[in-house]
């Protein structure tokens, strides 16, 4: 910590930096030894202070990541002046719910206002806010256990799924279809030359995270994986999701893609050092065979028709 806080001073403020703290780390925290690093930084070396600060605004951003029990860390990286207010105004708020007998806890209250403060609604649960659930027909429909998968998080529980689908205000259903013999999302074409619209969609939902081995970054990019200039087709066979940097990369000269054909959309990728790794789309949630549950074909068309008609 203390060199991530003293990273932008100069060799002798550093060694000053060590020299003051030396005998008073045994007695400090983590967070009060940081602090006070920072604060001598400060002190010796203002400009560089400035500067660093200036870049760190420049690179404010939220950011979602799972968290235990199906929960999740909503991350805003902030200046401080922003980020003081956004939780005095939380703490407000949950200081004023529970004056009013508020049974929530103060924490629940902060959290739920965040909520509805940030989506707009009257109420942290329901809504209207796109989230895009991927389950089989037979875990909505038909009670099966297979994991559902919510884009831009991760997996979740079948019960869980059905359960975010019984609470919205309204939800919507669009039909993706697997092939039966393969499980892959069936192909979608496009005439264009970039992949934009449904086709983009399907990429993001597809892929969710950069194809790039390694590279845990959510799409923000899709391309290519046989360049058009190569005879590359705009399909979602010959489509792929990355993030900017890994997109902008494998412009450069040495870097290689080719398609696997087989029973999941894999790509082949040579680096510039005849590195070679095979990369592949995640597997999309799969129905169990019609005989490990009870619903038959004919009963999951009719409870889809049910669910698309209300």
């Amino acid at each position: 910590m203390l060199v991530r806080e003293t990273a932008v001073l100069s060799r002798e403020h550093r060694a000053q930096v060590d020299e003051e703290l030396a005998d008073r780390l045994p007695s400090m925290g983590d967070r009060a030894a940081a602090a006070e690093a920072r604060k001598i930084g400060y002190r010796l070396d203002p400009g560089a202070a400035l500067r660093r600060t200036r870049g760190a605004v420049s690179d404010r951003y939220v950011s979602l990541r799972p968290a235990p029990d199906t929960m999740s860390y909503l991350t805003g990286f902030l200046p401080v002046t922003q980020g003081v207010a956004c939780k005095a105004a939380l703490m407000r708020e949950a200081d004023s719910l529970r004056a009013q007998g508020d049974s929530r806890s103060r924490g629940q209250i902060m959290a739920d206002t965040l909520v509805e403060r940030v989506t707009g609604q009257a109420t942290a649960e329901g809504g209207t806010a796109e989230i895009e659930l991927v389950m089989t027909d037979a875990a909505l429909l038909g009670g099966e256990d297979t994991p559902a998968h919510v884009v831009g998080y991760g997996p979740i529980p079948a019960a869980l799924a059905r359960q975010i689908v019984r609470d919205a205000d309204q939800a919507w259903l669009r039909r993706l279809f697997t092939r039966p013999d393969t499980g892959m999302l069936v192909a979608m074409d496009s005439r264009r030359r970039e992949f934009d619209g449904e086709l983009r969609h399907f990429l993001v939902v597809r892929d969710e995270i950069c194809w790039t081995p390694w590279c845990d970054a959510p799409v923000r990019h899709a391309d290519h994986v046989v360049r058009v200039a190569d005879g590359g087709a705009t399909g979602a066979g010959n489509g792929q999701g990355l993030c900017a940097v890994c997109n902008y990369a494998k412009e450069a000269a040495g870097w290689k893609a080719r398609r696997i054909d087989g029973r999941q959309h894999r790509v082949a990728i040579t680096t510039p050092t005849g590195h070679n790794y095979i990369s592949a789309a995640p597997d999309p949630p799969v129905r169990k065979l019609a005989h490990l549950f009870p619903a038959t074909p004919s009963t999951l068309e009719q409870r889809l028709r049910r669910l698309t008609s209300a």
